[in-house]
């Protein structure tokens, strides 16, 4: 296993254009190390840096969002304060980012991104995977399910959380994000994304933490992608099933 020191980056960390800061709103701090299958991104664009969230499938696979590209990525696994170290904590530097072929930057459309680490994980209580789902497999409107990151915690409050934020959200029909030219969902793709927060409800991943996964039944469901410029559910998601017909041939020939 190789596992790499990584000195602690300033928290105030650059975002290149398009890209989303971790964000969880309406939510609560996580129990410490409870989603063992959650990976901080530190992403380099030349002088400046950004930040993402991704999750842990296989030793030394990760999932994120294709937004989330940079020169260069470390993974943090095993984190809860990312602000310091912890005895938890392996840092892992990124071998190879695979987006999708059919990316598309300006619509977010299979807004997906493999990256092969360039060490196995050590798997432990603090660090393990996450379940994909089957090919194809949806999941039904109302169903209630989690998203966390690390961020903002309000949309009135600018300053990050250190710690790992959680909340609860509904997924919603595809008609909740219609494709309106003037709205917030333009692009929306409902064979390759889904629709996820209950505006009544309020919680949301608005904003954030980009490339996290959206966990439904012990399974990651969805990545998260893009959203309404204001911060309000729902948000559009990346749908996990989708590609997994991709992210199995892609994994196989690594």
């Amino acid at each position: 296993m190789q596992v790499y020191c990584l000195f602690l980056l300033p928290m105030a960390v650059l975002l290149p254009p398009g890209t989303w800061a971790g964000q969880i709103i309406g939510g609560q701090e996580a129990e410490p190390h409870s989603r063992p299958y959650m990976a901080y991104l530190y992403i380099q664009h030349g002088q400046k840096w950004s930040k993402c969230a991704g999750f842990l499938v296989k030793p030394n696979i990760v999932l994120t969002a294709a937004h989330c590209q940079g020169e260069k990525i470390n993974v943090v696994l095993g984190a809860h304060n990312i602000s310091q170290w912890e005895p938890s904590q392996q840092v892992i530097q990124v071998q190879r980012q695979i987006p999708h072929p059919q990316y598309d930057d300006k619509t977010k459309n299979n807004d997906i991104m493999i990256l092969q680490l360039q060490g196995e994980a050590h798997h432990n209580k603090y660090v393990d995977f996450i379940k994909l789902p089957p090919a194809k497999q949806r999941v039904r409107p109302k169903t209630k399910c989690s998203v966390a990151g690390w961020g903002r915690t309000s949309l009135e409050k600018k300053q990050m959380s250190d710690t790992l934020w959680e909340a609860d959200v509904a997924v919603m029909e595809d008609a909740g994000c219609p494709r309106n030219q003037d709205g917030p969902y333009p692009y929306y793709d409902a064979t390759t994304m889904m629709c996820v927060g209950d505006p009544d409800e309020g919680s949301s991943s608005s904003k954030g933490d980009s490339g996290g996964p959206l966990v439904c039944g012990k399974k990651a469901q969805g990545i998260v992608s893009g959203g309404s410029k204001t911060g309000t559910p729902p948000a559009m998601y990346t749908r996990v099933s989708a590609f997994m017909p991709w992210i199995q041939k892609t994994m196989k020939n690594l």
